[in-house]
């Protein structure tokens, strides 16, 4: 009987040794509801030329991450501009967004989808398409929507709080991600200050609220989301949403939402801030700062994004 207890327990300790040495088992990826497993051909419609082809994914992508980033910034940072931009545009021809516009797969058109500028892609370009090729970012099996934005001032913000967006969760979006983009970006970015007549302002807040908001002589941001973004502006009689606000008077000129000064000065609004772009999702100027400092495009991608896969569709 004790020689069948020592050999149980030796028997035992022996699965648990090769399980130890195994080390934790990878949870299989969930498969994404129709996703194709070869490379796709898609429909691309050309805004300039008013035209529709047909063209290669990985041949599109390079000629988006070309015109979305700087050509010659690390290769890291362009790959993850790579896998990002996979997602978004396999994410939006899943949902048939551009289909219903044009009757194509992409547009050209930066209001539709992403930039494109084959004219502008050069070996690392291609080379950081070609080494994430098929790979795209999912959470729980769907793909995240692939946000980004040129510097998120520093922190980044939540789908509410930088795009208003409430559609649906988005949980996978890391806000609060601080990635010292403003020590390595332009100065534009570090610090912007607009003056906007206040007839156009007047204009921009009857457009948002469908309401005259009256003779704005004063302007107070009433709330701010985590990341400290203007989520309501209140000018006049009208309070309106920080995002929606930005793109009625041009998000060229209000540069983001991360406001450190806003008052009315004469006939003008004068707004100051620093950042450029909605700040949600990865930070171009963050990536490079990542990249430059040795993390791989998987690494810049988990930085900005949370619980999330990084699947391989094709070979």
């Amino acid at each position: 009987m004790r020689l069948s207890k020592i050999i149980l327990v030796a028997l035992v300790l022996m699965v648990l040794s090769f399980g130890c040495a195994k080390g934790p088992q990878q949870k299989p990826l969930e498969p994404i509801p129709g996703a194709p497993d070869q490379e796709p051909t898609i429909s691309l419609y050309i805004k300039e030329q008013g035209i529709k082809k047909n063209i290669k994914l990985e041949e599109y992508l390079a000629g988006v991450v070309a015109a979305e980033m700087e050509p010659t910034w690390p290769e890291n940072a362009l790959a993850a501009q790579a896998i990002l931009a996979r997602t978004f545009t396999m994410e939006n021809i899943k949902a048939q967004r551009v289909k219903k516009l044009h009757g194509t797969d992409a547009s050209t058109d930066i209001e539709e989808f992403q930039a494109y500028n084959p004219s502008r892609i050069n070996d690392k370009v291609r080379q950081a398409v070609a080494s994430t090729r098929g790979q795209v970012i999912t959470y729980r099996g769907n793909y995240v929507k692939g946000w980004f934005s040129a510097c998120d001032g520093g922190i980044s913000a939540t789908a509410q709080e930088g795009l208003a967006y409430t559609k649906e969760p988005t949980p996978y979006i890391k806000a609060g991600a601080e990635d010292g983009c403003l020590a390595n970006t332009v100065p534009e970015n570090k610090n912007w200050r607009v003056e906007l007549p206040l007839q156009q302002v007047r204009a921009a807040v009857q457009q948002i609220s469908g309401a005259d908001p009256g003779n704005i002589s004063s302007v107070n941001i009433v709330e701010k989301g985590p990341s400290g973004r203007a989520t309501k502006i209140q000018l006049g009689s009208a309070t309106v949403s920080g995002p929606n606000l930005r793109l009625a008077l041009g998000s060229d000129k209000v540069r983001s939402t991360l406001i450190t000064g806003a008052q009315v000065q004469g006939n003008n609004l004068v707004l100051e801030g620093k950042g450029f772009g909605h700040g949600v999702g990865l930070c171009q100027w963050g990536a490079n700062k990542l990249a430059s400092e040795g993390k791989t495009p998987q690494e810049i991608i988990k930085f900005y994004y949370k619980d999330v896969d990084i699947q391989k569709l094709w070979d």
